[in-house]
């Protein structure tokens, strides 16, 4: 691209805040919310992105929609929107999503969640951040080239996904099961989790393993625990072995913070409804977080380990599921997409990028399972999922000025 053509782009990027404010409060507006978490889907959504992207002249648009009876619509919407470039030998593709979670308790909310409030350079609401502002800085990236009649270097994918905040069975779980849209060379940026700086590129996660632990015993009177099976007490005692595992999954690996594996006891289900009463059942839940040297057979092996002697020993039943168990293999740090992400991060800002893990989970995961290199970045203060969530109008611009300096990498 020439020095023309770059100032060009950069003061399109510049001169729209107000574009981006706007499409940031359409956006919030639509409670795109899973059925799991009591909505009804991506659908309208969708809808008001794709009319507002159609008025602003990115208009060629493909349906990759999920069949779900569930919501109204029948499907679970997942979008590309393509810029074709000069050479088609790769595509650049950046991945964001449609959903967003609840707002949860709205007292702790100083704004209508569902309504953009701006202050103070900042947009608060429900999914501003996450996934938004990704979606945002990519939009308007693409339109800094579509709008200035600039043909970027390789072809341009903007790819909008349903159902990523619920476990993605309807968005990238679908589409790499039922689509072929990606090649092992194309260049894929999920701006979907960073830092404040935008200066870390995550290339790896750890493996994410969900148990939800179900204990049988024999209830009694609480006067009597020697005519019963205390099921709370062999719960609790599992708990705190499956957590001393870390003794012996006790590797470090400093690309991840922290940079041990976790296994933490988590929800808890009710039990009985009296205090003199010791529990014949207990349910928890546990949320562990395993550094990718060590595998879930062999976690789920020390598991089924432990659970055996806590059978023996307090003369119970234990069984357990699954409900997450995800493995995946790292982004090789001079994989493609992240020597050029990070050229564009230097070229655009002057920062210089590192490769970092995290405890998981995004869709890159599933993206690295099936062989395709990805990178999540962005640049934002990780307000995700909590009570007045924000991001900052410049963030959105900072990211929009990397992702255009990469079309043309």
């Amino acid at each position: 691209m020439n020095e023309t053509d770059t100032e060009k782009i950069s003061e399109f990027i510049n001169s729209s805040e107000r574009g981006m404010v706007e499409l940031e409060t359409l956006l919030t507006a639509c409670r795109a919310l899973a059925p799991e978490n009591g909505g009804d889907g991506e659908t309208g959504k969708c809808g008001v992105l794709l009319k507002w992207l159609a008025d602003h002249g990115l208009t060629d648009t493909v349906h990759y929609d999920a069949p779900d009876c569930r919501v109204k619509s029948g499907v679970r919407p997942n979008v590309v929107v393509t810029v074709p470039g000069k050479s088609d030998d790769y595509a650049v593709w950046v991945m964001t999503h449609l959903d967003v979670v609840p707002a949860g308790d709205q007292s702790l909310w100083h704004t209508d969640p569902w309504t953009v409030a701006e202050k103070d350079g900042k947009l608060y609401g429900r999914g501003v951040e996450d996934n938004q502002q990704g979606l945002v800085s990519a939009v308007f990236a693409a339109l800094a080239y579509v709008k200035n009649g600039i043909i970027p270097a390789h072809t341009v994918k903007l790819l909008f996904m349903a159902d990523e905040e619920v476990g993605s069975v309807y968005g990238i779980k679908y589409l790499l099961k039922s689509q072929k849209l990606f090649r092992k060379q194309d260049i894929i940026v999920i701006p979907d989790g960073g830092d404040s700086r935008g200066e870390t590129i995550e290339v790896a996660e750890k493996n994410i393993l969900w148990l939800r632990v179900h204990v049988a015993g024999k209830q009694t009177h609480g006067s009597r625990p020697d005519s019963g099976h205390n099921a709370c007490l062999a719960a609790d005692a599992l708990a705190l072995s499956l957590h001393d595992m870390t003794s012996v999954f006790n590797k470090h690996d400093p690309l991840f913070e922290p940079d041990y594996s976790t296994l933490e006891p988590t929800m808890r289900s009710a039990n009985v409804e009296s205090i003199n009463i010791i529990p014949g059942e207990d349910t928890f839940c546990m949320d562990c977080r395993i550094l990718p040297c060590y595998t879930l057979k062999e976690v789920l092996t020390e598991v089924r380990r432990r659970s055996d002697e806590i059978e023996k020993k307090y003369g119970v039943k234990i069984d357990y599921t699954t409900p997450q168990a995800e493995e995946s293999p790292a982004t090789p740090a001079d994989a493609p997409v992240v020597v050029k992400l990070a050229a564009a991060i230097k070229k655009a800002h002057g920062i210089t990028a590192e490769t970092i893990g995290i405890g998981g989970g995004t869709v890159g995961a599933d993206l690295r399972v099936q062989g395709y290199n990805t990178a999540v970045w962005s640049t934002l203060d990780d307000m995700a999922h909590q009570p007045d969530e924000y991001c900052k109008i410049s963030s959105i611009q900072a990211d929009a000025r990397t992702l255009a300096v990469l079309f043309d990498e």
